[in-house]
């Protein structure tokens, strides 16, 4: 079968001093590129929709539903690694205002090894689902960059302390070929067709 990874669309940045989940919704831009890949999707063609259950990707689940008719199936396991943190900022913005942050993550490392095996473990664990439910089917993972790129690393055989290896765009599409025993073939990654001729979308490209 195969896996269609959709990154979100670009989110608002959300800083809550409460100590609650940021969990940002997407902007107007976000919104805009959310509704393109959507349409892309549907000249495509997928079999069923799963998401995370977080806002920005439950957002884009909602417009590739409506393009498709297809109701999404909600995963907590699809959900990115910062879930509970209280501050999101955008990796464009986050260059600009904590470059030091930003280095750091662009080396590919969580900075935690314990915590980044058993983020990847459990996004691994819900993939594994999914495609056990859906042989010789296509299906679109609305989710995170972050949960692209554990999918990857176990595909690739990259190390969990530095598996952030691919910068993963707003509403970019990564396909990889799966099947119930085990065997995986990345077929591409970071897919920006559907942006194609739209500049105004194309933030932090």
């Amino acid at each position: 079968m195969e896996l269609v990874f959709v990154r979100h669309g670009q989110p608002e940045r959300v800083i809550r001093h409460d100590g609650q989940p940021a969990d940002p919704p997407l902007s107007s831009i976000g919104q805009q590129q959310a509704a393109a890949v959507a349409g892309w999707l549907l000249e495509v063609g997928i079999d069923a929709l799963y998401s995370s259950p977080m806002r920005r990707a439950q957002q884009t689940a909602s417009a590739i539903s409506e393009a498709t008719g297809l109701v999404p199936t909600v995963r907590a396991g699809l959900s990115e690694f910062d879930r509970d943190s209280p501050a999101y900022v955008p990796m464009e913005v986050l260059k600009k205002t904590d470059r030091k942050r930003w280095d750091e993550l662009a080396t590919g490392s969580f900075g935690d090894a314990e915590r980044a095996t058993h983020f990847i473990a459990t996004v691994n664990g819900a993939v594994d689902q999914i495609v056990a439910g859906h042989r010789s089917q296509r299906v679109a993972l609305a989710c995170h960059g972050g949960v692209v790129n554990a999918y990857l690393a176990r595909c690739l055989g990259f190390d969990p302390d530095a598996f952030l290896k691919f910068d993963v765009d707003y509403t970019s599409v990564t396909r990889v070929f799966a099947s119930s025993r085990g065997h995986r073939s990345v077929l591409s990654v970071n897919e920006r067709t559907h942006l194609r001729g739209r500049p105004d979308l194309a933030i932090g490209l």
